[in-house]
């Protein structure tokens, strides 16, 4: 009885991570690692996300939210007018300074598409914030 035992016991402890792992990777159907939209999303199992499931209004980081309202307004006015916002916002919110870099490379990638690839005139717009990451995504494009 005490071998059935250990051998039971033996059994579980091998299928038991296997089965947990398999179940963790069906439940997940897409992961965007390598996704340079941040309007990729993570689809599970059931296809819901919580807040549908619960009835509210998404809530967005405020990075993604600051983001956003740069890349509406470089479409609506001109990059300039974007970058300058992004600089007195990193005055205002010193905790997005680390997300700085990677919201001026949004816009420069942006500022490309709005002048349908010329990248010349997108880089006409590049100031000092975040040091060089709005050329920076100007050159990504180009």
């Amino acid at each position: 009885m005490n071998q059935v035992a250990r051998r039971l016991g033996k059994t579980f402890a091998l299928v038991l991570p296997v089965v947990l792992v398999l179940s963790g990777t069906l439940a997940v159907t897409r992961v965007p690692w390598a996704a340079s939209s941040s309007d990729a999303q993570v689809l599970t199992a059931s296809a819901k996300s919580q807040d549908e499931v619960a009835g509210k209004e998404v809530s967005r980081a405020p990075q993604e939210v600051l983001r956003r309202r740069l890349l509406a307004e470089l479409q609506d006015k001109d990059p300039g007018v974007a970058l300058t916002h992004l600089q007195v916002a990193m005055a205002h919110q010193p905790s997005l300074a680390r997300y700085c870099a990677s919201i001026a490379r949004s816009l420069g990638r942006a500022a490309v598409a709005k002048y349908d690839g010329a990248t010349q005139r997108a880089q006409a717009w590049s100031r000092p914030v975040c040091d060089t990451a709005f050329a920076t995504g100007v050159a990504s494009v180009g």
